[in-house]
């Protein structure tokens, strides 16, 4: 293993022993963007860690960002700074819904989901996903119809990397005007889709709810605390950006204005690394659906006879750390999601220890 990432204190390479390789949770291998190390390291210099000021600049870089990549044009008078995304989502849950009301998700999906929305005082209400992984839109717009007030949708898909169509998000966009119903979507993964595939912003279809998004995961920049709230259809609380961390606005700012050539060298690596997993996968583990976004693989394990809980045989038997599907929901049984945003060398070794597992 790389004897730079063993140093590392982050939870990916400190979790495990150090026979341990590390493939589960969403961080990234790679150096920093050179912009955010500049900006990171000026902020320093300057002995400059007080609490955030005029973010104008952030907003124009962010606002800049989302048009040129994504598409999508960004009042920056609609956007708030928060901590993080899931805390993002629970305000606008706070602000959209009441006590009680069922907010749905699609199972197998991003595991804090399955706690925030009940800390928020909502009930979670799953409309799992279609086999080939698309979204279950009749299912949806029947929970709709049977009264659940919100849809939180995974935009990019984590774990599966699929990115939902324009198609798709049209017809929930009709179903949730039709019963009065919200859309929160949570599209922490949408700079990372790959350059041939489309990614639709949720507000791009409807102005009905909002959209939470970060630079965190495109730049792996979790543990700097920033993300940002897009929402027309409601005024939320002043105060929100106090609980966002300084040094995030810094380093998202220079990822935005200055980051294109890093994130565009680093999804290149990411795409040719989901290109060579499924043949150099072991017999008995597939790749579940094929991704069209994000360093993330939802993998199925279940002809390889592992029962449900795959990732613990890998972990006991190859050393290898996967994260474990039954937290995903209960669709998870028998499947382990891997993180491929890591050099070509270390995904082999991953799958090295995949088929070392396997072996008798």
């Amino acid at each position: 293993m790389d004897d730079r990432l063993a140093l590392r204190r982050s939870e990916k390479w400190s979790k495990y022993p150090a026979d341990v390789l590390p493939a589960f949770v969403a961080e990234m291998d790679f150096a920093l963007a050179p912009a955010v190390k500049t900006a990171l390291h000026a902020a320093i210099d300057a002995d400059d860690l007080g609490y955030i000021g005029r973010i104008d600049s952030l907003l124009e870089a962010f606002c800049g960002f989302m048009a040129r990549r994504l598409g999508w044009t960004v009042d920056p008078a609609q956007v708030t700074l928060i901590t993080d995304v899931m805390v993002g989502v629970e305000e606008l849950l706070l602000a959209l819904t009441s006590p009680g009301d069922g907010v749905i998700v699609n199972p197998p999906v991003y595991p804090p989901y399955f706690v925030d929305i009940p800390h928020a005082g909502r009930r979670v209400v799953e409309v799992p996903l279609l086999v080939d992984g698309a979204l279950d839109v009749d299912g949806i717009a029947d929970a709709f119809a049977r009264g659940a007030r919100a849809l939180l949708l995974c935009n990019p898909h984590n774990p599966t990397g699929r990115v939902p169509t324009r198609d798709e998000l049209t017809a929930i966009a009709a179903a949730a005007d039709a019963h009065g119903a919200w859309v929160i979507s949570d599209e922490i993964h949408g700079p990372l889709t790959f350059p041939n595939e489309e990614f639709v912003p949720w507000l791009t279809v409807s102005s009905r709810g909002g959209a939470v998004t970060s630079a965190s995961k495109a730049f792996n920049l979790a543990g700097l605390k920033l993300a940002m709230i897009v929402t027309p259809s409601v005024q939320l609380p002043d105060g929100l950006r106090d609980k966002a961390g300084y040094l995030g606005t810094i380093a998202a700012e220079a990822a935005f204005r200055e980051g294109d050539a890093w994130l565009d060298e680093t999804l290149a690596t990411i795409a040719a690394n989901h290109a060579r997993l499924p043949s150099l996968l072991p017999p008995g583990v597939t790749v579940a659906v094929p991704p069209q976004a994000s360093f993330l693989t939802w993998l199925d394990c279940r002809a390889a006879g592992l029962g449900d809980d795959p990732a613990a045989v890998f972990l006991e038997r190859g050393r290898v750390a996967l994260e474990t599907g039954l937290r995903f929901g209960s669709q998870g049984a028998g499947f382990a999601r891997l993180n491929v945003g890591t050099t070509p060398e270390l995904l082999e070794e991953a799958v090295r220890r995949l088929e070392a597992a396997l072996t008798p």
